[in-house]
């Protein structure tokens, strides 16, 4: 049996988890809490934090990943060209906001969206709660409220309690744009994040991990958290438009009532969901997120 068969050989596989990667270089925990350094077989690059696989290890620390589990969940954000994995196996996505910078609410629709087309729970995580102006940024978010989502108010730098106990049981991701204070969060909720993130980084020489690619921390027995890059965009390219109406939790009650069987909600006649905007039941900002994302998707398809 040469080398390459022995690798091949299914009695010498591990299974692991992907909690952090740069590249082709990930790092995998084993069931036995054990961290080995891995390359990825071939030329595959879709291997993303949260993702189980089997490897096999080499006796010094790496190994080699041949296989991925199947997704019980993936996001992903996709423009006209390409797709942009975030995590994988995720249960929960905690969009984070804070009243300075200002956040933008349609990246948050956008992120909901996500959330709905990939059947994950949701919830809006709104930091730097203690300043003057973040009653402007809860007067926002009551929309979301009103719409089933839940809203948690916290200042990362003082407490997160609220927040540890709405991750608990759930694998989250965080995501939002940078300057939220994600950085600040995931550094109280795991007080050693920064050393272990340093140590990963040099491990796998991907620089600060901050802008580069997402990690897993745990939280508990049942309870982990994936820190992912800052966005300042978030394309849905790989929904069809009755896909991204759908991911409109609001929007539902009115699909199927247009005037037209194939209408788009943009500037049809008869439109159900122009009509109920007008009625003040869909928020005209919300309305607007829609028809955003429907003319980028249309531009797509030409």
């Amino acid at each position: 049996m040469t080398a390459d068969d022995k690798q091949h050989e299914p009695s010498l596989r591990v299974e692991g988890r992907i909690v952090a990667g740069h590249g082709r270089r990930h790092r995998v925990e084993l069931a036995d809490g054990a961290m080995l350094d891995c390359m990825v077989r071939g030329r595959r690059r879709d291997i993303v934090c949260g993702d189980h696989v089997s490897l096999v290890p080499d006796g010094s620390g790496r190994g080699v990943i041949e296989d991925v589990a199947q997704r019980a969940t993936l996001l992903y954000r996709s423009d006209a060209r390409r797709e942009k994995l975030i995590a994988a196996n995720v249960t929960q996505i905690a969009v984070v906001v804070a009243p300075l910078p200002p956040f933008n609410e349609d990246l948050v629709n956008r992120c909901l969206a996500a959330a709905e087309h990939g059947s994950m729970k949701a919830l809006i995580v709104l930091n730097k709660s203690d300043l003057a102006e973040s009653a402007g940024a809860r007067d926002a978010l009551a929309l979301y409220e009103k719409l089933g989502y839940r809203v948690i108010a916290i200042s990362a730098k003082r407490d997160v309690t609220p927040l540890r106990h709405a991750l608990a049981g759930e694998v989250s991701v965080l995501v939002g744009q940078s300057g939220m204070g994600k950085s600040t969060i995931i550094n109280r909720l795991v007080p050693d994040a920064a050393a272990r993130t340093a140590g990963i980084s040099t491990a796998l020489g991907s620089g600060r991990h901050t802008t580069t690619h997402a990690e897993l921390y745990h939280l508990g027995a049942a309870s982990d958290i994936i820190d992912s890059p800052g966005l300042q965009v978030f394309g849905l390219h790989h929904l069809s438009i009755d896909d991204a109406a759908h991911a409109f939790v609001e929007f539902r009650e009115q699909l199927g009532r247009c005037r037209f069987r194939d209408c788009r909600h943009l500037d049809e006649p008869g439109c159900a969901i122009a009509v109920a905007c007008a009625a003040g039941k869909v928020a005209s900002g919300r309305l607007a997120s829609y028809r955003k994302i429907a003319r980028e998707l249309l531009g797509s398809e030409r």
